[in-house]
């Protein structure tokens, strides 16, 4: 059974189509919502089906060759320039042709890392709580917090915590000397020294008298990170218009997509960044398929090209995924691992390839178009690969 309210005149109709599952249960719950005739669904089966022949690829087709022109050959009006991301002029993120090359080449991490954060419904309609999880992500340095000092004739650093900010940035901590006290540890832990507490005030010193040990704490000190996620330097919140009404969204500067999905109120299921790896360590290889699609599309229609067929896209993709991890388009990836000598040479560094190969006695089968394109052949594709032959003569019966 369909789970649809069809007849079975028209479920034995759909079932003889030649149209895969995912279209033929599209096609049953248009029907239901509809509440067609017989005559109207045949129409709509008929229309359906032609449109989908229309769409799948002849054979010999050399959807390779096809699907690489049609990407590059926009890529060659594409810019060089950073754009802001998404109208938030905050955050600047590569796009344009950088922003390709990145893709394809599967960098491990982007130039200008960041990511997308949805929010759970009662934090993404409160802006307080939205805060909350502002300061759950971002990273909070003791320039943040307060004022740092030091005295040279005592050999101490001076930090005074402001007690705005803290309860600011603690919410949910009710009492500031709590927050400075877990500073103070804190500090003990990291710099291994000991800390005086009075208050919002905390001093230290090196253990032994010494200037240059002295400077050395501070700079340790500007680094600790006492709030947040270090690799997230900055959090921007928008109210933005989405499918689901207005709700607050947070752009930020820098990835930590794993730790983010664990934090409390992130809508792990819509949260995305711009780091393809990190979506396959944490999601899988299918979700980083996605992401390869999602980003490349996003890059072109940035610089107005979206014309592109989504489908060479999607074949990129796959030939990135295929074998289950993500794979580069280069000589270091999927082109450097072809089977075909010439192939390999004629991509990069061709006296290496061709020099290696002579050493361990390759054969080239010649299968591929650029391997055939060098040795002047017919490529086997299209009607390079259709043999004539002659027959006895004898009309057949």
């Amino acid at each position: 059974m369909t789970g649809y309210d069809v007849s079975e005149t028209i479920e034995a109709r759909v079932e003889e189509t030649t149209l895969p599952k995912r279209l033929r249960e599209e096609v049953y719950s248009t029907l239901e919502a509809r509440d067609v005739t017989d005559e109207e669904a045949e129409q709509i089966i008929q229309a359906t089906e032609a449109q989908y022949e229309q769409s799948r690829v002849d054979p010999l087709d050399p959807v390779g060759t096809v699907s690489a022109q049609s990407i590059g050959e926009p890529g060659t009006q594409m810019t060089m320039n950073t754009f802001h991301y998404a109208g938030v002029a905050e955050i600047d993120v590569t796009q344009g042709l950088p922003r390709l090359i990145e893709l394809v080449d599967a960098r491990k991490e982007p130039d200008t890392p960041m990511m997308t954060v949805y929010l759970d419904e009662e934090f993404g309609d409160d802006r307080e709580r939205a805060h909350e999880v502002v300061w759950k992500i971002e990273a909070t340095k003791i320039l943040q917090l307060g004022d740092v000092s030091t005295n040279v004739a005592d050999m101490l650093v001076q930090v005074a915590l402001n007690e705005e900010t803290l309860q600011e940035r603690w919410p949910t901590v009710d009492d500031p000397v709590e927050v400075a006290e877990s500073i103070a540890s804190t500090i003990e832990s990291k710099l291994g020294v000991d800390t005086v507490q009075r208050g919002l005030v905390i001093e230290f010193g090196p253990d032994q008298p010494s200037y240059r040990d002295l400077l050395q704490l501070v700079e340790e000190l500007r680094e600790i990170v006492f709030k947040g996620i270090e690799d997230i330097s900055r959090v921007v919140i928008r109210r933005e218009e989405t499918d689901d009404g207005e709700e607050f969204i947070l752009y930020t500067e820098g990835s930590a997509f794993g730790d983010v999905l664990d934090i409390e109120g992130v809508d792990a299921s819509r949260t995305t960044c711009n780091n393809i790896h990190e979506i396959y360590r944490n999601l899988g290889v299918e979700a980083a398929r996605e992401a390869i699609i999602e980003e490349t599309m996003n890059t072109l229609e940035e610089q107005g090209l979206d014309d592109v067929n989504i489908r060479h896209l999607m074949l990129v993709a796959d030939i990135m995924t295929n074998e289950g991890t993500i794979e580069s388009i280069g000589r270091h990836g999927i082109s450097g691992a072809k089977d075909s000598v010439l192939a390999r040479a004629a991509f990069e560094v061709t006296v290496n390839h061709l020099l290696d190969a002579a050493i361990h006695g390759e054969v080239d089968d010649l299968d591929g178009v650029t391997e055939n394109v060098i040795v002047g052949k017919p490529i086997k594709l299209g009607t390079g690969d259709v043999d004539l032959r002659m027959g006895s003569g004898k009309q057949a019966d």
